[in-house]
């Protein structure tokens, strides 16, 4: 099989979450164990820091790996989903695994595959750590893909971990409170391991406390330790400034923009801190250098990434109630005429919540993106004019932005959002 066979077999063959949804869920950890005894456990052959969290997981995986790329360590980093190549999935120092490997890796174990018949999901997450024993990683950042507690990363054995925030999401599946959600993504927390709390809530932390007495593993809340000292935003960049109490400030250059990277670089330090005190030398220049390089040295993309500059275009993935309102921080920042929104969303979610956020000035541009869970772009339009959202529905994410830029002028603003898989389209 070429690599195009080779992904059309793992997309046709095993179920995928993110296409197919609820179906593809595993409730238990039998299979990613059977496949990881199968390939000799390569999770045990290096050091790995597990994240977790409902928004935030994705930005903290991707700053924390550049930093420890910059510190000189051979850094993993596993994250998902994947926007433009199923490759960005696995990195190793910021370069995607080779179609050839993916191939390699495939046609050896199909057997094995069809055998055990697990998911996509659990198929990628053995893949990476076969790939990561494979190229003797010094230490693998490994981003959770859903919830924690049953999520197939959580076969590892980490160093470090850390939850970023806690907000409703797939609470088909997690569960429909706060405090249901967070015993999902604690499921992480093992035994003796320092675990650091990007934000809490007064829902959430006796969840994280109750879990870490039962383990024996020591929290860390960030919100706690620094406090922030200085923030100028740009559109893709930032300047970020940070303290713990009676000591001096600590200014970095974000190479990302977007207001809630604040709690996200807070998170990082916490984890450098701790990271430190168990022996790992990183020093000043290394998160400097890491926070103002994220996007070269790992290829992040998808979060207030600029498109274009006249008309600006501007996408983010975030897509829950909490992600949505911070994504839609930016529009205060920015200076533009019109505001021109092209929107999808999938159909296993209630689209009303989050549509109720938008702004009604904007002129909208409703599309389906293209997965067997995309919501109909007829539907989402009608559910988004009865709350006075107007617009219309185009046939693809692609002709939802064609409409739009020939609509817009040389000063407008058009954002693309919703979901994932719409900005996945355009970047």
């Amino acid at each position: 099989m070429d690599f195009r066979e080779t992904l059309d077999y793992l997309y046709l063959h095993l179920p995928m979450f993110q296409r197919v949804g609820q179906v593809a869920f595993k409730k238990d950890l039998k299979n990613i164990l059977r496949l990881s005894a199968a390939l000799g456990n390569p999770q045990d052959r290096f050091n790995s820091i597990h994240i977790a969290g409902t928004n935030g997981k994705g930005s903290v995986s991707h700053i924390l790996a550049s930093v420890l790329q910059e510190s000189g360590l051979k850094v993993g980093l596993y994250t998902s989903p994947h926007l433009r190549s199923f490759t960005e999935r696995v990195r190793v120092d910021g370069k995607p695994i080779s179609e050839a490997e993916v191939i390699q890796f495939v046609a050896s174990q199909r057997s094995l595959i069809e055998d055990i018949q697990p998911s996509f999901f659990e198929v990628t997450v053995a893949m990476a750590l076969d790939h990561f024993r494979n190229q003797k990683v010094d230490i693998a950042v490994i981003e959770v893909g859903l919830g924690g507690r049953l999520d197939s990363t959580n076969i590892i054995r980490p160093i470090l971990g850390a939850i970023t925030n806690i907000s409703l999401d797939h609470t088909d599946l997690l569960g429909d409170t706060l405090a249901l959600i967070a015993g999902e993504k604690a499921g992480i927390i093992k035994p003796g391991v320092s675990f650091v709390i990007g934000e809490v809530v007064e829902e959430t932390r006796p969840v994280f406390e109750e879990k870490a007495l039962q383990e024996g593993a020591k929290l860390i809340y960030a919100q706690e330790i620094y406090a922030l000292g200085c923030q100028k935003q740009g559109i893709d960049s930032q300047r970020l400034g940070f303290h713990k109490y009676l000591e001096p400030v600590r200014c970095y250059q974000l190479g990302l923009g977007g207001d809630y990277q604040y709690h996200n670089v807070r998170t990082v330090i916490c984890m450098i801190d701790e990271l430190r005190n168990i022996g790992f030398e990183i020093a000043e220049l290394h998160i400097e250098n890491g926070l103002k390089n994220v996007v070269a040295n790992t290829g992040f993309l998808g979060r207030m990434t600029i498109l274009n500059r006249n008309p600006l275009v501007l996408v983010d993935t975030g897509h829950n109630l909490a992600g949505v309102k911070e994504a839609l921080k930016a529009f205060g920042r920015i200076e533009f005429d019109a505001l021109h929104m092209v929107w999808g969303t999938v159909s296993d979610k209630d689209p009303l919540p989050v549509l109720e956020l938008l702004p009604t000035h904007a002129s909208y541009y409703f599309v389906r993106p293209d997965v067997p869970r995309g919501m109909d772009a007829h539907e989402l339009s009608e559910i988004a004019n009865n709350i006075g959202l107007q617009g219309s529905a185009w046939p693809s994410v692609e002709a939802g932005l064609e409409a739009a830029r020939k609509a817009a002028g040389q000063y407008d603003l058009i954002f693309v959002g919703g979901s994932t898989f719409v900005v996945a389209e355009v970047v």
